[in-house]
């Protein structure tokens, strides 16, 4: 209950301060500041440079473009022509204000990681290994320490499941915990998530399979990460794309997002690992399915199929 007050309140500071950020690219549009033309993150290193220093009364744009990081692919002489434009006082007024608040959350967001962090070194009673920890001063160090203490006290590495990032399983294993053991069974949980389909029967007929509408986080989480498998080469991505070959995307989606809260629950209750065996073997599968299938039918209509292998 701790951490999960506590993620939440992270999650409405991140919405707070998107929005803050959306209000400094709307002051710098309407100076005619065509920032968001030439960086693709505005408040990434060179935007928040740039933004810093009108803030601070650089009007120049020669000067100002000189923040520009090599690995931005515009040029410097893009980013001086985005930047010419009318520097009107009332719209100065609101980037500089937009920019506090973003500071100031920014402060706030701080404090929750870092109180984040205490509960779960609190509460990780296991040590899972995660292999070889990246260096120090790298930049994965973050996210393998994030890793690190999510297993630690989950028991199992969520992460291994193919489209859960440290982020998902954050929000997940926030929202239910890693004891799910008030649910009876794996359909009581994904019926709980709002993953199961409608059962709206009358006289034997169905009438809606719909699933109900839910503004459950975990559910959420785990519908965002199915949707990150439409390009995935492992056995998960080809199962979403045989799903939206036959079905529309949002029902796939649904589908795909049931199937992960199943390997979620299977991973916390029985301490599985996740093994993806990749693409080409779940095609494998399905061709296995397609020819035994047809077998059935053949026989049912009294004849026998004999497989003969053909050359492409």
């Amino acid at each position: 209950c701790v951490v999960r007050a506590v993620a939440r309140q992270r999650e409405v500071l991140l919405i707070e301060q998107a929005s803050w950020v959306q209000r400094m690219q709307k002051a710098l549009v309407q100076m005619n500041i065509q920032l968001t033309e030439v960086l693709a993150d505005v408040m990434g290193m060179t935007g928040q440079a740039i933004i810093r220093e009108i803030v601070a009364g650089e009007r120049d744009p020669k000067v100002l473009a000189k923040h520009h990081n090599r690995r931005v692919k515009a040029s410097v002489e893009e980013i001086t022509q985005a930047l010419t434009g009318n520097w009107r006082d009332e719209h100065l007024f609101v980037l500089r204000q937009a920019l506090a608040m973003y500071d100031d959350i920014a402060r706030h967001l701080a404090e929750c990681d870092a109180e984040l962090q205490t509960q779960l070194r609190a509460l990780g009673q296991r040590n899972v290994d995660l292999g070889k920890a990246p260096r120090v001063d790298s930049k994965q160090r973050k996210e393998f320490d994030a890793r690190q203490m999510l297993a630690n006290w989950a028991g199992v590495d969520l992460t291994r499941i193919n489209g859960l990032g440290v982020a998902a399983v954050m929000k997940i294993l926030t929202e239910i915990g890693p004891d799910l053991s008030r649910f009876a069974n794996v359909k009581h949980f994904c019926s709980w998530l709002g993953l199961c389909p409608g059962t709206k029967i009358s006289g034997g007929k169905v009438l809606s399979a719909r699933t109900k509408r839910s503004a459950n986080r975990a559910r959420q989480a785990l519908k965002m990460a199915a949707m990150s498998l439409s390009r995935s080469s492992s056995a998960l991505g080809a199962f979403y794309r045989r799903l939206c070959s036959r079905m529309d995307k949002p029902s796939a989606n649904t589908a795909t997002a049931h199937k992960l809260a199943r390997m979620v629950y299977f991973m916390l209750t029985r301490g599985e690992d996740f093994v993806d065996k990749g693409q080409q073997h779940y095609e494998e599968q399905q061709h296995q399915r397609s020819v035994a299938a047809l077998k059935r039918h053949a026989a049912s209509l009294g004849f026998e199929i004999k497989l003969t292998a053909v050359l492409a």
